[in-house]
């Protein structure tokens, strides 16, 4: 293994007990990923009610994030968006076994494109094309999805489990071009110079280096200034890739938009500002299919005891 990454090509490096656990919970992946697929869904459900329950610390999490995101509902209002958070993240699970386990050719009739030209002639044009989109639950299987339309290549945050990490990256390179290390720049700067199509998601929290301070849902948030860079870099058209699970959990929605006109602006506050509003307007559309869990607002201007999640333990 090199130094640079922690995953193997070679399987076999990870024969140690200590890597067991890890063995038989990728085993039980594979084995949930062959059901049928209503059974999948109900089973994701049964996951998501269980982790409401249970999982205490991402409930609370998930309680701040929608009463500072949607203040003008009702505490009944906001709970009811609560548990359909969870009991969509527990399809979701589901949803990352048929993905890694599974070609997609198998879910093709499950799926509706809109604006597939749009990202056809965009990458026609050979400038390469930075697909932005937002961290829904169905992230995963969405790309997988994609796949059997457009080949593309995707970013991602490496696993600390080396043997995890092994896994995801070879389950994810039987379906992309190239699967880049998030902190691989050059990487993602070559494949736009390429013409290919990056697929890259900037809308979590990753720190005050390299953001700046503008809102989401009106809430001041750290917000990754990297998206207008890259477009920049090579001329890239900017197109956002959205993505739902229907009404009835029986299938999915891809869309695509028309390239962004006039980005990168050349400010970072207004580019951030303006990817921040259309992932905003893609997630008010299924808000209980993003991803609420994870600590959006942790970073701000006026240090950790700013976070919201901080001032809430405090109060407690």
């Amino acid at each position: 293994m090199s130094k640079k990454s922690r995953k193997s090509d070679n399987l076999t490096d990870f024969l140690a007990p200590r890597y067991w656990p890890t063995w038989i919970g990728f085993a039980i992946i594979w084995l949930a990923a062959q059901w049928p697929f209503a059974l999948q869904i109900r089973f994701g459900q049964l996951l998501g009610w269980l982790s409401y329950h249970f999982a205490k610390e991402r409930r609370r999490i998930c309680r701040i994030n929608i009463a500072l995101c949607f203040p003008e509902m009702t505490p009944k209002e906001q709970e009811k968006l609560v548990k359909a958070t969870f009991i969509s993240n527990g399809i979701g699970v589901m949803e990352v076994a048929m993905a890694w386990c599974r070609h997609p050719a198998h879910f093709r009739q499950r799926v509706t494109v809109s604006g597939l030209d749009n990202l056809k002639a965009a990458s026609e044009a050979g400038k390469g094309v930075l697909l932005v989109c937002a961290h829904f639950t169905t992230l995963e299987f969405a790309g997988s999805l994609l796949s059997l339309f457009h080949k593309m290549d995707v970013t991602y945050r490496p696993h600390k489990n080396p043997l995890f990490e092994t896994l995801m990256f070879r389950a994810r390179k039987r379906l992309y071009g190239a699967v880049i290390e998030r902190g691989d720049v050059r990487q993602a700067l070559r494949s736009l110079q390429q013409g290919h199509t990056v697929w890259y998601a900037p809308d979590q929290d990753y720190g005050p280096r390299h953001s700046v301070y503008v809102a989401f849902f009106g809430v001041k948030a750290a917000t990754i200034t990297a998206t207008s860079r890259f477009a920049s870099f090579n001329d890239s058209a900017v197109i956002i890739f959205t993505h739902y699970r229907t009404a009835d959990n029986s299938g999915y929605h891809l869309d695509f938009s028309l390239p962004l006109e006039n980005y990168p602006s050349g400010d970072d506050v207004t580019d951030a500002s303006r990817i921040n509003s259309v992932l905003e307007e893609a997630i008010r559309q299924h808000p209980e299919q993003y991803l609420w869990l994870h600590k959006r607002f942790k970073t701000q201007p006026d240090g950790k005891a700013a976070s919201p999640y901080r001032k809430a333990e405090r109060a407690k």
